[in-house]
């Protein structure tokens, strides 16, 4: 059973790893990076990979806010609680915000879509867009794959049995708890200050 589950994740893995760049996924980029590290994935092929899921995922979001500004999908989520906060951000900060729209947890899909609303120009946002994919793979694979040195040097030859695959998974539900939590520190946190700024004016 150890080798059949082995198998799909050697012949699968990468696209699950595609998908879940695609949408909110750094639990997917630390766990292909995981197992880039244990040898399972190549990790040229990997980081390239959570990149372009990454660069297609807010591109995707962008074109939705840019193309199909009528759509109900559209207009659902200019009613998300953080759409306007998002806005305001983005017509603050606005090349900062394309390259860090990925890291804001719960905001990604609306916050895209408010870069497509905007006014930034299309080659601008590409350009922004796969600056932040790039360094957005590079820290969440290279988290996952050091990751991996820790737990090989912890655990020893527990790693080079299929228990690794047990491994990864704990280690992406960690990853995601963690990043959840710290993403949704850090928009409180940065919503307190818009509305103090605000209340300022």
């Amino acid at each position: 059973m150890g080798d059949f589950v082995q198998s799909l994740v050697e012949q699968y893995g990468l696209l699950a790893v595609f998908v879940g760049c695609f949408f909110e996924g750094e639990s997917a980029a630390i766990l292909g990076g995981f197992f880039a590290h244990q040898g399972i994935f190549d990790p040229t092929l990997t980081f390239v990979i959570a990149s372009v899921g990454s660069f297609l995922g807010d591109g995707v979001f962008f074109f939705l806010g840019r193309r199909f500004s009528g759509h109900h999908y559209v207009a659902r989520a200019r009613k998300a609680p953080g759409f306007s906060h998002a806005m305001k951000v983005l017509n603050t900060y606005p090349d900062i915000f394309v390259i860090t729209n990925r890291y804001m947890y719960g905001l990604r899909i609306a916050g895209g879509i408010a870069v497509g609303l905007s006014r930034i120009s299309t080659t601008r946002f590409l350009v922004l867009n796969a600056i932040g994919a790039l360094i957005w793979a590079g820290l969440f694979c290279g988290i996952g794959f050091f990751f991996g040195l820790g737990f090989e040097r912890l655990l020893g030859e527990a790693l080079r049995s299929h228990n690794r695959l047990l491994v990864g998974l704990i280690i992406a539900i960690v990853a995601l708890i963690t990043v959840a939590v710290v993403g949704h520190q850090f928009v409180k946190r940065r919503t307190a200050r818009a509305a103090a700024c605000a209340d300022g004016d």
